[in-house]
Order: structure tokens, then C-alpha cells, then sequence
């Protein structure tokens, strides 16, 4: 144990591990042109088929084919070493293949004996045999399922690519998950493509093969007749064991690995190796069993047929079968008798526990779509809302309330709703063995399925069966699963209702985490100066309107210098909204120095300001109203086409008031004061509501 620890260490100290690649290289080419002798040509022959056996094996435990990325790696040394032993077998047969059949060593005589049977005949069909079955039937499908699947990997990376976005714009996940996703497509892409060019080395091996063995029997046949005086029969005999146990011996480890190619590039990822998914599919159906196990029987009973193979079969498929409905029969009538042992108990009396509160955050799920937050059931749901729930955290700056989730038994199976203190405030629908296809507006082509929209956007979408999966991202559009449609809808609806979110007790937390950093102000300011329900409406006045409220610094510093002036909510709002300025203009103008705005021409102005004064404030005229209205509309079309944010730039005194007029009907359209821009901005109108630019 020692020993193999200061191997270790060795290695790890010296790099030796880089090395050993670059030195296997080196020795499997050193092979071809240095003699070996037959017993160290034995050990190369036997590692030569305990690798391809371990390459099988690993290829059948992998869960996807990333799993097992450095295969093409492998196909190409395990083809050079196959080579190079040919190569150097070939030169001890032609050198010493006169002094009997075990000239090239043991492993070659046994294959060229044990498995034909000493017939040089048999042995060149069985040899041919295996060649057109390595070469017609495992390499070339491997090789075609390689290319077609390098094809469609990169044909479809650009909607895995979109989809990770949508995924991380929806807080489903995190950077760092999204950067491993990106490098599992792009890595996902390489590794086809690299089986695909791979692929030929194994096509090339078994012609390889062929060419080989010919030579060998040709050139056996010569040095035999001509340098070592044997008699033309011995000298085919001789040779031609010998030939055909060297193209053996390097054909098994070659279809082995064939094979193993094969399975790795046929297979679909799951969580689940082959053996597991074979057993799983094939064997678990009682119907399909009794079925062949009575067809198999009846076979047996025709006269003339194996009755005893065929009727011993049929018996232990029947007995399987049997075994399996009657352990499925018991599975069901276990939840019968708990139930009826549940409803024979006495029923407790009602108390205050039985009284149940309105959730905040609800989601309520048809019973088809319950797998979608059944962690029994592999249902993801509950880690998505988990990472909406942080990702809200931290681009708003509060935590939101828990999201309660309950199955609903009144919806449409596949249908769920999401409550706001008991309101609905979306639903929709989710398929949770489909996927949905959204058509970005990029999309070329139309998908057969169920067509309806995005419930997050709008956007049109089509839920697609999942062997389409791929296709519909080669066609361009964004690909995704049903629980991440019910994530991004609720996602979206969460940060529309943000002010809702913010409760007393919410705020109060808050609050808590700040006096840890900040406590004199938070003394200073609640309950000193300001109720905590004036400044949960300030709050909730900045979150209305779609900011965050993560600067809680500048919020509670403004507040405490204006509060013995004003406890007016709005007032304090308007000040607040002044204070955060530059983060307000970062939040519509990400990176620019001149800030491309909508204005307001001054007619307009004076009017409204007019009108605000004469209505005390609180409301517009109906006329002047729909002239707004109509005037708002064409500049936020205006300002769209050309590709810039739709902010509308007014005076502060009008600002509150058209906020609130405009936000029902034009929730895109963000209305900042003069105010609020920062000097060190430079202010340019590209539209106006009420006249031109």
C-alpha cells in the first residue's frame, strides 16, 4: 500500500502521468520496426483484447456519450496497436513461422488451432466471416449514426445555445451552470465530429486486415518454399495457421471494439446504463411476454421442431410474466388497504390548526402534470422555483414569500394556475412528455403538434413530441422542456407583481438584514420618522414601476433627510426616484453617454400641468386623456422601430401622473422626470408625443 502511494506520489511530482500518452505512442510505433519476441508478442496480443473487453464495458456503463469523450482517442491508439502487432507478428512468422505453429508465439496458435480447429479452410471462412461482419455491418452503422448525429449536434447547437440563455434569463440557472452547459454542446458537437472521422480508422482496419492476411499467406508460402526448402504442402499448411491465427487474434479485439462504438454513438442519454434500460424495456411488460412466451410454445408443439429448446423457453417467459403481474397486482393493493386503515381511524375534533391561511405565492397543478414536482418522479419544478425564488433575491433586493404547491383536482389535466393571495394571476397549460418549440420570430418552418403561445411572452409556440427535439432547433426555433415553460411563466409574473410581493413582514426582514450593516439608520428612520407602512408604500412605488430596490443605502439616506418635511408616500417616492437616477438610467441605458429619448413637446406640457393643477392632481381630462393616449402610442412605436428603449421624458411635476396613466395601457413605456437624468448625461429627443422630432 506504501509502495502504490509513492508510485503515486512520484508520478504527481515528476508529471510522469502527462507522459505516459506521448511514451504509449511512441512504443506502440516503436513496435513496427524493432523485433519482438513471441512472448512479449503473447502479452501485446492479450492486452490487445483485455482493452478492447474493457472499452465494451465502460461503453456499456455510460449514462450519455460524453461520458466516455476520449473514445474516438481510444479507437485511433486501440487501431495502431492492432497495426503494430500485426506488423511485428508478421515479421516472426515470415522469420521463424518454418520452426512449427507456435513460431509467433501461444496466443497466435491457439487461434489458430483452438478456434478453427487446426482446419486452415474453416479458419479462412471464419476470418471472412468476421471481417464482412466488422466491416459491412458494425463500422458502416456506427460511422453513418456518427455523421448524421455530427450533423444534427452542430445544426442544432444554435437552439441549445438559445435555450441556455432563455434558461439563465429566467433565473433557472446560474452562470456557472450555463458556462457548463455551452461547453457540454460545444464539447457534445466535437466528440460526433470526432467519431465521425474516427470511425474510418476502424473501416480502414478491417481492410487493413484483409490485405494483411493475404500477404501473409503469399509471403509465408514464398519464404517457406524458397528459403526453408518445405514441401508446398506443409508450407501452406504452416503459413496459412499461422496467418490466419494472426488475423484473428487482431479481428476479435476489433469487432469488440466495433461494437463498443456503436453502442455509444446508437445509444440516447438517459439516466440509465444499457444493460438497465434493456432490462427495463424489454423485460418489464407482462402482456409482451405472455404473447411471445405463447407464440414460442405453439412453435414447439409443430411436429418436427426442437420441442424441448423451444417449450423451455416458452415456460420461463409464461413464469416471468406471472411473476410480474403478480408483483404489480400487490404494488396496487397496498395504497387500497392503507386507505381504508386511515379512514377507519376516528377523525380528530376541529381546532384553530384546521384554519388555513391564503398562500401568497400558489402553484396549483393538474394531476398529468403532478410529475413535474414529484422528486419520485425525476420532476425538476421544485429546483427551478428555488433558483427564481434567488435569482428574484438578487436582481430585486428583497426575498420573496415561499411558493406553496398543491395539486388541483377542478383543472384540466395538463393545466396550472398561478395564485397571488389567492387570485389567479396566470395559468396555462404543460405537456410533461413534450417539449415546447417557441419561434424567436427567427424560426424558418412549421412543426407538426400542438400550436399555441408562449405563456410567459406570447410568443407563438408549438408543443412537439421529443424525438423532434433536435429538428425543431436546426429550424431555429428555442426548445424547452415543460417545466422550464411553468418556471419562466412564473419567473416573468413574480417580478410583474413584485410590489404585491413586498409585505410588512417581508419589509421587516429587510430592514433586519440592513441594521446589520447599517444600524443607526434604520434607528434613525423607523419608527422615528416614518411608519413602516410609509416606507413599505415607497417601496412598493418604486417596485410598481419596475426598479429594484437593491441600493437600500441611498433609499433609507433619502428618506431620513426628507421625512421631517413631507410623510407623503408619492413625495418621498419622486425624491427616492431622484436620488437613484444613475442606476435608473443604467437600467434603461446599460452603457451609453447620450440618452435617446421620447419627449414631450411643451404645448402638451403646459396643458397637462394646467389640468393637474385645475383636477387637484388625481386625474385628465377624458378628451385630452385619449388625445394622450393616442399621441404616447405612436412615439413608443416610433422609438421601437428604431431600436431604441422606450423612455418618455417629462417634468417632475407630471411625472407621478402620467407613470400611472400610461402604465395600463403602455406597461413598456417608462416615464423618468428631468430630474432624474444625471449631469453627467447628455439628453438627445428622437420622438415627441404631441409633435415631431
Amino acid at each position: 500500500m506504501n509502495f502504490l502511494k509513492l508510485l503515486q506520489n512520484t508520478f504527481k511530482r515528476f508529471g510522469l502521468r502527462s507522459m505516459a500518452g506521448p511514451v504509449l505512442i511512441v512504443m506502440i510505433l516503436a513496435m513496427m520496426v524493432l523485433p519482438l519476441p513471441p512472448v512479449l508478442l503473447d502479452i501485446l496480443f492479450t492486452f490487445n483484447i483485455a482493452m478492447a473487453i474493457m472499452v465494451l464495458l465502460v461503453s456499456m456503463n455510460t449514462l450519455k456519450p460524453l461520458d466516455f469523450a476520449s473514445f474516438p482517442t481510444v479507437l485511433l491508439i486501440s487501431t495502431l496497436l492492432r497495426l503494430s502487432l500485426n506488423v511485428a507478428s508478421t515479421r516472426v512468422v515470415l522469420l521463424q513461422g518454418h520452426t512449427g505453429p507456435d513460431a509467433a508465439g501461444k496466443v497466435i496458435e491457439s487461434f489458430g488451432h483452438f478456434l478453427v480447429g487446426g482446419n486452415y479452410a474453416v479458419g479462412i471462412v471464419v476470418f471472412a466471416i468476421l471481417v464482412v461482419i466488422n466491416f459491412m455491418v458494425i463500422t458502416k452503422g456506427a460511422g453513418r449514426i456518427a455523421e448524421v448525429g455530427a450533423r444534427f449536434t452542430l445544426d442544432a447547437m444554435p437552439g441549445k445555445q438559445m435555450a441556455i440563455d432563455a434558461d439563465l434569463n429566467a433565473g433557472l440557472i446560474g452562470e456557472d451552470e450555463a458556462r457548463r452547459r455551452r461547453a457540454e454542446v460545444a464539447q457534445e458537437a466535437d466528440f460526433y465530429g470526432a467519431m465521425d472521422g474516427a470511425s474510418k480508422f476502424v473501416r480502414g482496419d478491417a481492410v487493413a486486415g484483409i490485405i494483411i492476411l493475404a500477404i501473409n499467406l503469399i509471403g509465408g508460402f514464398v519464404v517457406g518454399v524458397l528459403q526453408h526448402n518445405l514441401d508446398l504442402a506443409a508450407a501452406a499448411k504452416t503459413y496459412t495457421l499461422l496467418a490466419i491465427g494472426d488475423g484473428l487474434v487482431a479481428q476479435i479485439p476489433a469487432l469488440v471494439i466495433s461494437t463498443a462504438a456503436g453502442l455509444v454513438v446508437s445509444r440516447v442519454t438517459s439516466n440509465e446504463n444499457i444493460g438497465q434500460q434493456l432490462v427495463k424495456q424489454l423485460f418489464t411488460s407482462p402482456q409482451v411476454l405472455l404473447l411471445t412466451a405463447a407464440i414460442v410454445g405453439m412453435m414447439g408443439l409443430i411436429p418436427g421442431m426442437p420441442h424441448f429448446a423451444f417449450l423451455l423457453l416458452a415456460g420461463a417467459m409464461g413464469w416471468l410474466a406471472y411473476f410480474l403481474l403478480n408483483r404489480a397486482k400487490k404494488e396496487l393493493e397496498q395504497p387500497v388497504v392503507e386507505t381504508i386503515s386511515a379512514a377507519a381511524t376516528e377523525a380528530p375534533e376541529a381546532s384553530w390548526e384546521d384554519v388555513a391561511q391564503v398562500d401568497v405565492l400558489g402553484l396549483e397543478v393538474g394531476y398529468r402534470i403532478i410529475s413535474l414536482v414529484d422528486k419520485a418522479q425525476d420532476g425538476d419544478l421544485l429546483r427551478r422555483i428555488k433558483g427564481i425564488r434567488k435569482k428574484f433575491t438578487q436582481e430585486m433586493g428583497f426575498l420573496p414569500p415561499s411558493v406553496h404547491i398543491r395539486d388541483n383536482l377542478e383543472l384540466k389535466p395538463n393545466a396550472y394556475r398561478i395564485t397571488l393571495k389567492g387570485a389567479e394571476i396566470g395559468t396555462g397549460e404543460a405537456f410533461s412528455s413534450m417539449f415546447l418549440a417557441i419561434n424567436p420570430g427567427s424560426a424558418n418552418g412549421v412543426l407538426a403538434g400542438i400550436q399555441t403561445k408562449d405563456p410567459a411572452f406570447g410568443l407563438p409556440a408549438t408543443w412537439i413530441e421529443a424525438d423532434m427535439r433536435e429538428s425543431a432547433q436546426a429550424m431555429g426555433y428555442t426548445v424547452v422542456d415543460a417545466g422550464t415553460v411553468v418556471a419562466t411563466h412564473m419567473s416573468h409574473l413574480i417580478h410583474t407583481h413584485a410590489a404585491e410581493l413586498l409585505g410588512r413582514q417581508e419589509l421587516q426582514q429587510l430592514l433586519d438584514h440592513v441594521a446589520k450593516a447599517a444600524p443607526k439608520l434604520i434607528e434613525d428612520l423607523v419608527p422615528k420618522l416614518l411608519s413602516l407602512s410609509t416606507v413599505q408604500k415607497v417601496m412598493q412605488n418604486l417596485l410598481d414601476e419596475g426598479m429594484h430596490i437593491r441600493d437600500m443605502r441611498t433609499i433609507l439616506e433619502t428618506l431620513v433627510e426628507h421625512a421631517t418635511r413631507t410623510q407623503d408616500a408619492s413625495v418621498l417616492t419622486s425624491l427616492v426616484r431622484v436620488a437613484l437616477g444613475p442606476a435608473i438610467m443604467q437600467q434603461f441605458y446599460p452603457s451609453e453617454q447620450e440618452l435617446q429619448v421620447i419627449g414631450m413637446d411643451k404645448e402638451l406640457e403646459h396643458v397637462l400641468s394646467q389640468a393637474i393643477q385645475a383636477g387637484g392632481g388625481s386625474a385628465i381630462e377624458p378628451g385630452l386623456a385619449n388625445t394622450l393616449l393616442r399621441e404616447a402610442q405612436n412615439a413608443a412605436h416610433t422609438q421601437e422601430q428604431l431600436g431604441l428603449p422606450t423612455v418618455l421624458l417629462v417634468p417632475g411635476q407630471i411625472r407621478d401622473l402620467l407613470a400611472r396613466f400610461l402604465k395600463r395601457s403602455l406597461p413598456q413605456l417608462k416615464v423618468i422626470s428631468h430630474e432624474e437624468v444625471p449631469g453627467f448625461k447628455t439628453v438627445r429627443v428622437t420622438s415627441l408625443v404631441g409633435g415631431r422630432a
